[in-house]
């Protein structure tokens, strides 16, 4: 195995993840906790805005389509506050259309990750981004 993907290698690294489906947050969630990351969840732009202040997350996963908010307007509003600027931020999203992951880099996202994720693709996404 290599190093990086044994079990725990994300011991307390806080990770938040912002998505309207249920199954997207709770698979994200379960396959991060089991890497031993601290992981906390938002059903939408508003949701995680209200939260990102007290968590202060490392890392920020965000879908696209999202009510109210979505996930273009999300990151532009993270990358806009001085406090997470630096914070990485990867989208979700079910498009993989190069319009899409064009939009995503113009508000500031680092990466542009495709549902349905694999477990590799959210810690490749992470070690890429934060030095955990």
């Amino acid at each position: 195995m290599h190093e990086e993907t044994r079990a725990g290698s994300l011991d307390g690294l806080r990770v938040m993840v912002i998505d309207d489906s249920k199954t997207i947050r709770r698979t994200a969630e379960t396959l991060l906790r089991r890497e031993g990351a601290d992981v906390v969840t938002a059903t939408d732009g508003f949701e995680a805005l209200a939260k990102i202040v007290d968590q202060r997350p490392q890392i920020i996963f965000v879908g696209i389509m999202m009510p109210r908010l979505d996930g273009y307007q999300t990151c532009a509003l993270i990358k806009n506050n001085q406090l997470f600027k630096q914070t990485p931020v990867i989208m979700l999203s079910s498009k993989d259309g190069l319009f899409d992951k064009a939009r995503g880099r113009i508000v500031g996202s680092e990466q542009y990750v495709t549902k349905p994720f694999t477990r590799e693709e959210l810690l490749d996404a992470i070690h890429k981004h934060v030095n955990a």
